[in-house]
């Protein structure tokens, strides 16, 4: 028999994904005694809530802000009773286009979404990924997002590697946007990870305090850097064990590209089924319970067994601190099962 044809991809629905102001308009301010001194771009963000600041930024090298009829850089002090222009700028236009792709929704007001992300699905429209992405379901579930600045991304804070899956939230207003993003750059947007990792811990629980950049050589990596790499701190501990795999719980300080992989393989513990950077070498170093029986566990795990299971954040409208938790996936699940059944302690 012929092979049935796959069926089409779902069609791309032709409306607006990103919720700015439609019509550029002129603005005029005053400034007061109590913001003098304050820098002009920090002043338009705060008196524009529905611009995103990389818009404002723009808006300001772009010679769209004037102060006493004067163009000043994006840094400028502003003085009392200074008079400032500002014609807001055109609404971005995006490529990311609404589509029907299966969502898993898990808290949703008129702020902000959460979601729990399949394993496999890409966050954003990126080369090689034009669409099929988280942004392009979440248009189609939701609607207009957030202006991040970037009409790729609209609404999008924070992200998860495509095989890596569970909890994200994405801003659906810019007051959202800015104040999610507040909260990622000063640590309190908490997030909280299960990961099988190889090997065993000497020490748990601990903190891998490295700082993680480009990898000098692969360019498709990160890696721990002993110069010229971002801080990056994560905190982990043992939830089980299965002998030379463990279940563990991962909790960000920082957020870097690829943070709790490059991490726990720079300790000597990569996650099981990361192509990228982990390898199953370790596991026959040690000396297992039942090494065939994990070995057959974990050699179907096809992705990197990794899954964002608690996501913490305080609400930008109303304060609210809120907790979201996922499962792992069933692809997960069934690993952690086949462990638990063969090779538990």
């Amino acid at each position: 028999r012929r092979p049935r044809p796959a069926p089409p991809a779902p069609r791309l629905e032709r409306r607006p994904g990103i919720m700015t102001d439609r019509t550029p308009e002129t603005r005029v301010f005053r400034v007061g005694a109590e913001d003098a001194g304050a820098r002009l771009d920090q002043f338009l963000a705060d008196r524009c809530p529905d611009i995103s600041r990389s818009r404002i930024a723009r808006a300001v090298d772009d010679d769209r802000v004037r102060v006493d009829g004067r163009r000043r850089p994006r840094g400028f002090r502003l003085r009392d009773g200074s008079e400032i222009e500002f014609l807001t700028p055109p609404p971005p236009q995006t490529d990311a286009l609404p589509q029907d792709l299966p969502l898993k929704i898990v808290h949703r007001d008129e702020h902000l979404v959460v979601v729990d992300k399949a394993p496999g699905m890409v966050v954003h429209p990126a080369p090689g990924h034009p669409d099929g992405t988280l942004v392009n379901a979440l248009l189609h579930a939701v609607g207009p997002m957030a202006d991040a600045g970037n009409g790729l991304r609209p609404g999008i804070v924070h992200r998860l590697d495509r095989d890596t899956s569970g909890l994200m939230v994405a801003a659906l207003t810019p007051q959202a946007h800015h104040d999610l993003g507040d909260q990622l750059r000063d640590h309190t947007l908490g997030r909280t990870y299960l990961a099988l990792s190889w090997g065993t811990w000497n020490t748990a629980p601990g903190v891998l305090d490295a700082p993680i950049g480009r990898h000098p050589s692969q360019r498709v990596k990160m890696a721990v850097l002993e110069r010229g790499g971002r801080e990056a701190v994560t905190h982990y501990s043992i939830r089980e064990e299965f002998g030379f795999v463990q279940l563990c719980e991962a909790v960000l300080e920082t957020g870097r590209t690829h943070q709790i992989r490059v991490h726990f393989t720079h300790a000597g513990h990569p996650i099981v089924g990361d192509p990228l950077y982990g390898d199953d070498r370790r596991a026959r170093n040690t000396a297992p319970v039942d090494r065939t029986a994990a070995l057959r566990m974990v050699k179907g795990a096809g992705r990197q067994m990794l899954h964002a299971a608690e996501l913490r954040l305080r609400h930008p409208a109303t304060g609210e601190t809120m907790t979201f938790r996922a499962d792992p996936p069933a692809d997960f699940a069934a690993v952690l099962a086949g462990l638990r059944r063969d090779c538990g302690l």
